[in-house]
């Protein structure tokens, strides 16, 4: 329906949607018979592909169908009847750059969402003048794996141009040579010899890269699980008085999501270090605490049905300039 109301042909939208790949590195083919078999019900698409079709017709995944509405959400379905020749106007970017960051909310009462959004757009307008008088802020994303972290803090960075430090991507090489040296194996990230040999020093060198841009001045956001970190009121406490001693700012920040979506998102990205997770999925999700929160101050993203995902492709998709 949305697609002949706009005046595409299947052929015209897997155009538009592998143009919208390219722009947010989707990983889809999006040929006509593929989009065809998505509009006939014969096949469900999987995350790339929805997160491309609510960009390509600017609808959430309720709205599309794919989803139940979460509480609050916006799920009716209006015409979107316009003239294939007619472009459809943008809005504006600050609003909807306003609207992504919404879903950063308190997730205790000693922390202020409006301030730290205020920041963030603050860097993001200062970007071409390099202008700052502010001092720098450390940016920690954590959450469960599958959670939608790691999307969330690359729009951060590219919004405010701070680095991204991936745990993942600095460290994943080298734990999985001295798992294999300890005589683990690589890729993985269950077992005691990890858990006890091995993360402490994934997770020290993640913060040492961290100090040494802080210690220049530079604003940095974090991008790693932080599950045992996070859970320990110590381990904060101290993160925060070292912060605090070297005058940078902090904002913890977890990305909740509920467990269906997490397992999709997981078995997507086909990660070799998300094997047994997958393999043994009832006994790893029976192991997380669906309910934790960070220990001290901090916001809470709400990913559930991958909605705060959804508003960052849409940000991103109008600070491009992408339209039909």
């Amino acid at each position: 329906m949305h697609r002949e109301e706009i005046g595409l042909t299947l052929e015209d939208a897997g155009e538009k949607l592998r143009e919208i790949a390219e722009r947010h590195g989707f990983n889809i083919a999006a040929n006509f018979q593929t989009i065809w078999g998505h509009e006939k019900g014969s096949v469900y698409p999987g995350p790339h592909y929805r997160r491309a079709y609510c960009r390509l017709y600017r609808r959430n995944e309720a709205q599309l169908g794919f989803r139940k509405a979460l509480p609050g959400e916006d799920a009716s379905v209006e015409s979107v009847l316009a003239p294939a020749s007619v472009k459809r106007k943008l809005p504006d970017q600050l609003d909807i750059v306003r609207r992504a960051l919404s879903s950063i909310r308190e997730g205790t009462d000693d922390v202020d969402s409006e301030a730290l959004c205020t920041r963030v757009i603050d860097a993001w307008s200062r970007r071409t003048t390099g202008s700052s008088t502010d001092g720098p802020v450390v940016v920690l994303v954590g959450g469960f794996a599958g959670s939608g972290k790691s999307e969330f803090a690359k729009f951060l960075g590219g919004l405010t141009n701070w680095p991204i430090l991936d745990k993942d991507s600095l460290t994943r090489p080298l734990v999985d040579q001295l798992l294999v040296a300890l005589g683990g194996v690589a890729h993985d990230r269950s077992s005691e010899l990890y858990r006890e040999e091995v993360r402490p020093f994934e997770y020290r060198c993640l913060m040492e890269a961290a100090w040494d841009n802080l210690d220049c001045g530079i604003s940095t956001i974090l991008d790693a699980p932080f599950i045992s970190e996070f859970s320990q009121p110590d381990w904060m406490q101290r993160f925060q008085n070292r912060c605090r001693s070297k005058r940078v700012s902090v904002a913890t920040i977890w990305v909740e999501c509920d467990p269906e979506s997490m397992r999709e998102y997981i078995e997507f990205r086909g990660a070799a270090r998300d094997t047994w997770k997958m393999e043994a999925w009832d006994e790893y999700i029976s192991g997380l605490d669906l309910n934790m929160r960070p220990q001290g101050p901090h916001f809470v993203v709400d990913n559930r049905l991958g909605a705060a995902v959804a508003l960052v492709d849409e940000a991103r998709d109008v600070l491009s300039g992408g339209g039909l």
